[in-house]
């Protein structure tokens, strides 16, 4: 099993650049990962061209993390990320005989002749199970790749993640306040030393609207990290006399 606390996502389809559907998987990604101690570095979004397919699976390739990818290994003339995927590697896309064999088993005479398309994969990939058809998605070093149907791809996850990666470390909560009265650019020296002071808590800021009105300031981390860095800012808000509230977040 490989060590890892970030990951990178590949997002495909023209549906989800044309606004047609709405991208549920990096929520769902993040929120999975949240409790192993891990973290979503980059999201990528690419429409149905074998060309922009490959030529991003070939730049995440060269960064070096595990990435999983969403979408685009069906059989219909728009599905083109098994090719891309073995063009952007370097390999042939031949019929992998391990993913014949369960499309077989899933639907018998009627997997041909079309269905079976779904068992040409890049030479080499490694099959990923899937529970609700036994159609694989499939693994390619750290690239996985999974369907863009939800009911598929979240289970397909769970499965990379149960065997290919061990939980990084503590669980990730994220804490904030509400800060009244005030502007970011007042309490920028006052971050940059809550950021320097407790690197262990990522900080973040978010200014609400109108200007001037409420800051959302906060901290993501291990729990002990996120608590200290939590303690620290309530101490330095009480002593300029910023008022504050202290706003739920899950953890």
């Amino acid at each position: 099993m490989q060590q890892m606390d970030r990951v990178g996502l590949i997002l495909i389809g023209d549906e989800l650049l044309s606004g047609k559907r709405v991208d549920r998987h990096l929520p769902h990604v993040a929120a999975v990962l949240t409790p192993r101690g891990q973290t979503v570095a980059w999201v990528r979004m690419v429409g149905d061209s074998q060309g922009d397919i490959v030529s991003e699976l070939k730049q995440t390739r060269a960064a070096g993390l595990p990435v999983f990818c969403f979408g685009g290994i069906g059989a219909t003339p728009d599905d083109c990320t098994r090719a891309a995927a073995a063009a952007a590697f370097g390999v042939a896309l031949q019929r992998n005989q391990a993913a014949v064999a369960e499309i077989e088993q899933r639907f018998g005479d009627a997997a041909y002749p079309q269905r079976i398309r779904m068992a040409d994969l890049p030479e080499g990939a490694r099959l990923i199970p899937n529970p609700y058809n036994r159609i694989p998605g499939f693994s390619l070093e750290a690239h996985h790749f999974f369907p863009g149907f939800t009911d598929m791809a979240w289970p397909m996850l769970d499965w990379v993640l149960a065997n290919h990666y061990p939980q990084a470390g503590e669980a990730l909560c994220e804490v904030s306040v509400l800060v009244h009265g005030v502007v970011e650019s007042r309490l920028l020296d006052l971050m940059e030393r809550l950021a320097a002071d407790h690197p262990g808590a990522k900080l973040f800021c978010l200014p609400k609207l109108p200007p001037g009105s409420v800051l959302e300031l906060g901290f993501r981390g291990p729990r002990v990290s996120v608590d200290a860095a939590l303690a620290d800012l309530l101490t330095a808000l009480r002593a300029r006399a910023v008022a504050y509230t202290v706003s739920p977040a899950p953890d």
